[in-house]
Parts: structure tokens; C-alpha cells; sequence
């Protein structure tokens, strides 16, 4: 028999998360690790805990959920995440998808999405509520146009891909290195490498060019 999806569930509503609780119990393929109701307890307990996702409110107390993910990035931790929200707005979207969410679930349709969403990310794949489908056809046609704009996007190195994309979260080539395990120089050659394939001079050209382009790489 297949193991149970460990998950944590964390948001501070406890009537919403009751319910969702409620949900998730009913199903035997997801095991509730624990809940938590503000960012800094639902960090604490993915760092102590490792539950295979961690399902965040975007509004939480002490830490959103935005701010959980960059912490789950910096201690280069391999659980999961799916973004709660109730809130319909693009912007806030790719800023999740930007901060390493594979699953994105509106409030109003957790129930019906929330067991489908948790398997997908569980096996490395994105869901998203299919009512803001159109919110990822966006995303991936202005990245189609970037690629246009800056045909060196497409010589860049996966390691060199995602060191743009870090670089975009406002991470410094420490922070970098330290997440990828590699040094500082090393992170800085890459970072040289990506400014020559994409034809940008100057000391902080790279830096502006990924704050532009942030939902588009």
C-alpha cells in the first residue's frame, strides 16, 4: 500500500482550518502532520518535522507565507509548498510561483482542490484552482516574449536559470552560494556568464534586469 502524503497545514483562521482538517482526515492517502496558525510556527515545524508539503495561507501573522517559502528556500528544505489565498489577483500569483509554490489554491475552492493539489506537488508537479488557469497562460506568454527580446536567455545553464531567478527574489551571491553549495566566486562567474550572454554592462545592470523581468523568467 502507497504511503500517506505527510502535510502541515498552516493558516490562522481556526474555523478555516478546522475544516480543511476535516477534509484532509477524510482521505487516507494524506497524513496531518500538524498545524500551525502564524509563519514562524509553520517554518519551525517544517524545519523540525519535514512534512512532504506545507500547505500556507498567504496572510499570516509573524510571516506570511511568501516569507516561509524564502525560509524554506534558505535552509534548502524539500518539502512542498501550496499557496492558500483568497485573493484573485495575478501579481500576487506569480509572486508565488516566483517564491517556489508548485500548488496555488483559491480559499473558495480548497475543499473540491485541495487532495488533487496535495498529490500533485507531492510528485513534483504544479496545480493550479483551474479558474485562474489564465493567470499561468500569461505567465508563460510573456516569458515567450522575453525569450524574443533577450535571445540569450536561451544559452543560459539551468544553475545559471536559477541564479537569475534568486537574484530576481533579491538573494545576494552569499545567500546564493549558500543555498546551491557552492562558493561566492563561483556564484559571481555565473553571474558574469549571464551578463555576457545577455549583453548587460554595468555593476548593477543584472540586478535591475531580473527585478524587471521577474514574472517573465
Amino acid at each position: 500500500m502507497k504511503k500517506a502524503v505527510t502535510i502541515l497545514i498552516a493558516d490562522d483562521h481556526p474555523i478555516f482550518r478546522r475544516g480543511l482538517r476535516e477534509v484532509v482526515e477524510e482521505d487516507s492517502s494524506v497524513k496531518l502532520l500538524g498545524e500551525a496558525h502564524h509563519g514562524h510556527g509553520a517554518l519551525q515545524f517544517i524545519q523540525d518535522f519535514k512534512p512532504q508539503v506545507a500547505v500556507l495561507d498567504h496572510d499570516m501573522p509573524q510571516l506570511n507565507g511568501l516569507q516561509v517559502a524564502r525560509g524554506v528556500r534558505q535552509r534548502k528544505l524539500s518539502t512542498a509548498l501550496i499557496m492558500l489565498t483568497m485573493f484573485k489577483e495575478e501579481r500576487l500569483f506569480n509572486e508565488a510561483i516566483d517564491a517556489g509554490f508548485l500548488g496555488y489554491v483559491l480559499k473558495e475552492n480548497a475543499a473540491q482542490d485541495i487532495i488533487e493539489c496535495i498529490h500533485a506537488v507531492a510528485g513534483g508537479r504544479a496545480f493550479i484552482t483551474p479558474s485562474l488557469s489564465s493567470f499561468l497562460i500569461h505567465r508563460s506568454a510573456r516569458a515567450s516574449e522575453l525569450a524574443n527580446e533577450k535571445p540569450g536567455l536561451e544559452k543560459l545553464t539551468p544553475s545559471e536559470r536559477r541564479i537569475i531567478k534568486l537574484i530576481a527574489e533579491d538573494f545576494t551571491s552569499k545567500e546564493i552560494g549558500d543555498q546551491l553549495g557552492i562558493s561566492f566566486h563561483t556564484v559571481e562567474n555565473h553571474r558574469a556568464n549571464i551578463c555576457a550572454k545577455l549583453l548587460l554592462s554595468g555593476s548593477h545592470s543584472l540586478l535591475k534586469f531580473a527585478f524587471d523581468n521577474k514574472s517573465r523568467l
